[in-house]
């Protein structure tokens, strides 16, 4: 490799990293590595630093940023845009997530997500997540651009002094105005499904908030066996912060989200869409690309100190369930 890729991974080295060799450290990060292979694209400049000549014995400093340009790890094309920025001041940067991206990449496989979007378009900040969303979740992500920051809104998080108010499609024409669900969560043995929750006596209190705020008949064209009542749009409420609450709730009430895999459906669905893709049968039982869930605001103290709520408008792809549309999904990428 005499040139490296323009595009590359972007990563910066924290305190866990500092003062390890970085051949050590790259091949334990990424196992589908070994430490000869890093050392190798170390020397043809496949992995650099910004600020000095790096060697595979090289000891990593702590906020020393890394480009890494091997295939696989790294990406091919051009970055998508920084999601639109709702509110930011010199300490907060607060985005409108878009369904379909990551808010941190997992695993080895190279993806966009929004940290390293956002990393990127504010280089001389110390930018971090907050919290996170599901993939298939849009709307209110805050970040910090400093790590004080970052650690005060951390610990509001974990105190429970974090407000989050979210809107959701549901399957079915809901006939009641306002719920309050308090069903305890927690893992169940009813399913193949690891990831699944479900409501369990024994579980971790939970309580969500869910009130109706629009009725939407059936759409021309929409799948029956998907929502042969049409759709409810739904505010919700989270008073606690169990894993998958929302989509839990929503299913003990009768009315799982619109595009949700796991819950309202068979396990078979789930494990079809892990095996082979989201093909006809899938596409028919749920209905939609992604399950309908968006983050409408979010009211928090300010770092500096003063109460802040911010709004993130009706994801489009939703919206556009609401304006009469049947759900639409993607055409499916071409046969290679």
């Amino acid at each position: 490799m005499t040139e490296p890729s323009p595009w590359y991974r972007d990563m910066i080295i924290g305190d866990r990293a500092e003062g390890r060799r970085v051949d050590a450290y790259l091949a334990a990060r990424f196992p589908t590595l070994s430490r000869t292979q890093v050392a190798e694209w170390i020397r043809c400049r496949g992995i650099v630093s910004e600020e000095r000549e790096l060697k595979p014995s090289s000891r990593l400093r702590m906020g020393e940023r890394l480009h890494i340009h091997v295939p696989g790890l790294a990406p091919t094309t051009a970055p998508p845009p920084l999601p639109p920025v709702l509110y930011e001041d010199e300490r907060l940067l607060v985005l409108d997530k878009p369904p379909g991206l990551l808010c941190h990449p997992s695993g080895d496989r190279w993806t966009y997500a929004v940290i390293g979007l956002a990393r990127r378009a504010r280089p001389q900040h110390q930018v971090d997540l907050v919290h996170r969303l599901d993939r298939d979740t849009s709307g209110v992500l805050v970040l910090t651009k400093d790590k004080v920051a970052n650690a005060f809104l951390k610990e509001e998080v974990k105190a429970h002094r974090v407000h989050k108010v979210y809107q959701a499609i549901a399957r079915g024409r809901i006939p009641w105005e306002a719920e309050e669900c308090r069903a305890p969560i927690g893992e169940t043995d009813e399913s193949d499904i690891r990831l699944r929750r479900g409501v369990d006596p024994a579980g971790k209190k939970a309580w969500t908030s869910v009130r109706v705020r629009a009725r939407v008949p059936p759409a021309p064209g929409a799948p029956p066996s998907a929502h042969p009542d049409g759709h409810s749009l739904v505010e919700l409420t989270l008073h606690t912060g169990r894993t998958h609450q929302i989509r839990v709730h929503m299913e003990h009430l009768g009315y799982p989200l619109l595009g949700d895999k796991i819950y309202g459906q068979p396990d078979s669905v789930f494990i079809r869409s892990l095996e082979h893709g989201d093909d006809e049968i899938v596409r028919a039982a749920v209905g939609f690309p992604r399950q309908a869930l968006h983050c409408a605001s979010m009211t928090f103290p300010h770092p500096d100190q003063h109460a802040l709520t911010v709004h993130a408008p009706l994801a489009a792809d939703l919206q556009a369930i609401l304006d009469g549309a049947a759900p639409c999904w993607p055409d499916p990428p071409p046969e290679p």
